[in-house]
């Protein structure tokens, strides 16, 4: 056997609205943005991943504001989701059990501290919402790959820094690359991109903020992706700071991104992207 590798990254918006009313967008604009996770489901299928390292954001579906790591990391067999019936009906997934690679989850919890981080640790007993069940529904339609889900800090301040979410990512690369049971995998980071969530600016998208952040993207210069600060995601709303997620799988990677959709979507709440990393 040899050493693991990180063979892709993609990134996605995971805006229930995508799969729970997608006719309420723009024709042209829900066009583009599915056929993007078209292609990007395309590309992760001709990787033949081994399995997947999905990275979200948490809902409030399994930790709580007294309770609410900067970083966890799930060592499931496997995952419920979408949570309840009603979540399942409201984003149009159908309820089931997705995949779990739990010794990859442990291997990267053990690797973390080993590499002076410091995540939560989920045994099992994880749920999933909108978070990985919507970008999956596009890029992994059968559940076929086993997921290593892990939870970034983006919805409730103090957050883990843009820097430390891409060194984050560079540490799972390391960590990949230090075992030999999965020889292939990619990374999935969803959240974002410009979003108000709960508040009177709901449904307005900051397409100024969305566009420079994508440039950024695919250009993949560490330094300007990291060089944000709260101010700066803040103009975005408060759910623009779930692009933690996406510094996250571009540290795993350390390349720049094609961008293969993006639209600004008011009847899904959200700047709306997908993108895959150029390996």
């Amino acid at each position: 056997m040899t050493n693991g590798r990180i063979v892709g990254a993609f990134t996605a918006s995971h805006s229930p609205g995508i799969t729970g009313w997608p006719e309420r967008a723009d024709p042209e604009k829900r066009r583009a943005v599915e056929s993007g996770y078209d292609e990007a489901r395309q590309r992760i299928a001709a990787l033949r991943p081994d399995a997947v390292i999905a990275v979200s954001v948490e809902h409030f579906t399994n930790f709580n504001l007294g309770n609410l790591p900067a970083f966890a990391v799930a060592t499931g067999d496997s995952y419920l989701g979408p949570v309840t019936a009603e979540m399942a009906k409201f984003v149009q997934v159908e309820q089931h059990q997705y995949p779990g690679a739990a010794d990859l989850g442990r291997h990267i919890y053990d690797f973390a501290l080993q590499s002076e981080f410091d995540p939560s640790l989920v045994e099992g007993g994880m749920t999933f919402d909108e978070n990985f069940c919507v970008p999956l529904k596009h890029l992994d339609p059968s559940s076929e790959f086993p997921l290593v889900p892990i939870i970034v800090n983006g919805v409730n301040p103090p957050w883990p820094s843009p820097k430390r979410c891409y060194d984050f990512g560079k540490m799972l690369a390391r960590a990949v690359a230090a075992q030999q049971q999965y020889e292939r995998v990619v990374v999935i980071g969803t959240g974002g991109l410009s979003h108000w969530v709960g508040l009177p600016e709901s449904g307005t998208v900051n397409e100024t903020f969305d566009r420079d952040f994508l440039q950024r993207f695919d250009n993949g210069d560490p330094e300007r992706l990291t060089a944000y600060t709260q101010d700066d995601i803040d103009a975005a709303g408060n759910g623009a700071h779930e692009i933690r997620t996406w510094l996250v799988a571009a540290g795993a990677v350390e390349v720049g991104f094609d961008i293969l959709a993006y639209e600004p979507v008011p009847e899904w709440l959200t700047g709306t992207a997908v993108a895959a990393a150029r390996m």
